[in-house]
């Protein structure tokens, strides 16, 4: 396996990054998950734009796009995959054993996974802790995972693979690694960015595409919606077949649309 880090591809066995990188001392880092697709990137502009929102937000200097770029098609020419999870890291750079930064060169990372096709629907389940629409971070794809780590396990111990949040006003947020969109009236709705939750790209495109709804909406909304489904990178458009226990078509009528309309979509351009 070969990973781009800091200018250059690197065999992973070789690869060295300081254990006094504040991304791992910290968590102070952003990244990206992109797609790969027989061996291309799908959306790579739109990822790397919010890599550059996700940076200036956190206080890091912005990333080379063409260097991102560059480890981008480094690493998917040398490994070339029919399906891949590429992941590109950004961090503080080495720094003092504390919040405080050093000003040290940041750190950047690209590397590439294979990933297994999702299924067409899954189950999910709400978390009593919430999402702070108002934090620092906010709105941010950050390497300060530690809540959906947490919130995930308890997802699998319920047979389920995604947790969702509701955020401090007990308004519907988002996944911990997912958008969410639910139908009601057979109306297609998401939370709006002001909940807190992560501009995905995939959220954008599905909402583009399939016309859907932004909507401030109360987490039981989950309880009244004729249909819910998740949206990430990976997952794509993925029904929801159950929450919390409760059963739900997976996937109806409206999610089958979206599911249609972003394989098109994603299909006719690889960069949209």
């Amino acid at each position: 396996m070969r990973i781009w880090l800091d200018g250059g591809l690197q065999d992973v066995d070789g690869a060295r990054v300081s254990v006094l990188d504040h991304g791992l001392t910290v968590g102070d880092g952003v990244f990206e998950t992109i797609k790969v697709t027989d061996g291309r990137p799908f959306a790579l502009t739109r990822h790397i734009d919010r890599l550059m929102v996700s940076a200036r937000g956190l206080g890091l200097p912005e990333p080379d796009r063409d260097e991102v770029r560059r480890g981008c098609e480094a690493v998917t020419e040398a490994e070339p995959l029919a399906l891949g999870r590429l992941r590109v890291t950004y961090t503080g750079g080495t720094s003092p054993l504390g919040s405080e930064r050093s000003g040290a060169r940041p750190t950047l990372v690209v590397a590439l996974a294979e990933a297994a096709r999702r299924p067409d629907s899954t189950a999910a389940i709400t978390v009593p802790w919430t999402r702070n629409e108002r934090g620092a971070l906010a709105g941010l794809k950050t390497t300060s995972y530690g809540e959906n780590v947490v919130a995930l396990s308890r997802a699998h111990q319920h047979g389920a693979s995604e947790a969702l949040f509701g955020n401090t006003r007990g308004r519907l947020c988002e996944g911990t690694g997912t958008n969410v969109f639910v139908v009601l009236d057979g109306q297609l709705h998401t939370p709006p960015l002001e909940s807190g939750c992560l501009a995905g790209i995939t959220r954008a495109l599905v909402a583009e595409w399939a016309g859907a709804r932004e909507t401030d909406l109360p987490l039981d909304a989950l309880e009244q919606a004729e249909e819910i489904f998740l949206t990430s990178s990976l997952r794509d458009v993925q029904a929801v077949h159950r929450v919390d226990g409760r059963e739900l078509p997976g996937p109806g009528p409206v999610t089958a649309k979206a599911m249609r309309l972003f394989a098109e979509g994603s299909a006719a351009d690889i960069d949209p």
